[in-house]
């Protein structure tokens, strides 16, 4: 069986990375997987899979016809407070699936924030067409019971990620916090100002040494640059491409304070005390469950 997977991937965000790792870890021996990925030729040399551009629409054809099944990757796709597109984008490509006839899965779904009906009314319809549907929290799951859509809920697949040991972090003083933010249009500048100062009184106060974790490099690193220099020998930044080293960070640190949820999900599957900085539901509903 050949299954298209179709997901947040390539784009280097650390989660959904993990999602895929997970995903690829979880699917049966039978089964040999295709990944729609925004960077194929990274996700085809990390993984080892078959991979092709996600946004390359005649190439994305060809490979749903090539498939037995299709997947929705893990992960908050069907939500429109962010992007009115990014969920079209999902539904549209479940919808063709459903169409040709696949088996099709929705996977370890987070489903909204849904602000808009119209994207209410085409998420209610997939998600009905779709072979089988899980989700990973209490929310998503009273919203699919609203809709009469037969489900089951699970953990987050990242819970089962396994981890490997993290190059140098035990090089680093003891004992250790992760902190973990994202660009946000929340995350103001003063925002950023009161959370770098109260940063350093805990660090003076805990004599702890902060590990800044960029989970998706382009959105996280300069956050953690501005945040470095107040902090000067008592920290600093690593990343990660590797989503199994990344999660290795939390078996070695003692504390994670995090935005993402990802890093909060890998902290607490780890043994270590996570603290959440929400931005957003689906961070209130992993600290709640």
């Amino acid at each position: 069986m050949r299954a298209l997977l179709s997901g947040y991937y390539g784009k280097g965000n650390g989660g959904d990375e993990a999602l895929l790792a997970t995903l690829l870890q979880m699917l049966p021996s039978h089964v040999t997987p295709v990944v729609l990925s925004g960077n194929p030729q990274e996700t085809s040399q990390r993984y080892g899979v078959e991979a092709y551009d996600r946004m390359n629409i005649p190439t994305v054809i060809k490979a749903l016809r090539s498939s037995d099944a299709f997947i929705w990757g893990g992960g908050s796709l069907i939500q429109d407070a962010t992007s009115a597109v990014s969920p079209f984008y999902y539904v549209s490509l479940m919808a063709l699936a459903q169409k040709m006839g696949l088996k099709t899965v929705a996977w370890a779904q987070g489903i909204g924030p849904l602000v808009r009906s119209q994207t209410k009314w085409v998420a209610q319809k997939t998600f009905a067409g779709c072979t089988k549907v899980s989700v990973r929290d209490t929310k998503s799951a009273a919203l699919l019971t609203e809709w009469k859509v037969p489900h089951f809920l699970a953990p987050d697949p990242v819970w089962a990620l396994q981890s490997k040991p993290t190059p140098g972090l035990w090089d680093l003083p003891a004992p250790r916090v992760a902190v973990t933010l994202r660009s946000h249009s929340q995350l103001t500048a003063p925002r950023l100002e009161r959370l770098t100062r109260a940063l350093v009184d805990f660090q003076k106060a805990t004599q702890t040494f902060i590990i800044l974790l960029p989970f998706q490099k382009a959105q996280d690193y300069a956050i953690a640059q501005a945040i470095q220099p107040a902090l000067k020998d008592v920290s600093k930044i690593l990343h990660f491409e590797e989503p199994e080293i990344l999660k290795g960070v939390f078996r070695g640190v003692d504390m994670a304070i995090g935005m993402r949820l990802h890093s909060l999900i890998m902290a607490a599957s780890e043994g270590c005390k996570a603290f959440a900085l929400s931005y957003d539901p689906k961070v209130n509903r992993l600290m709640e469950d």
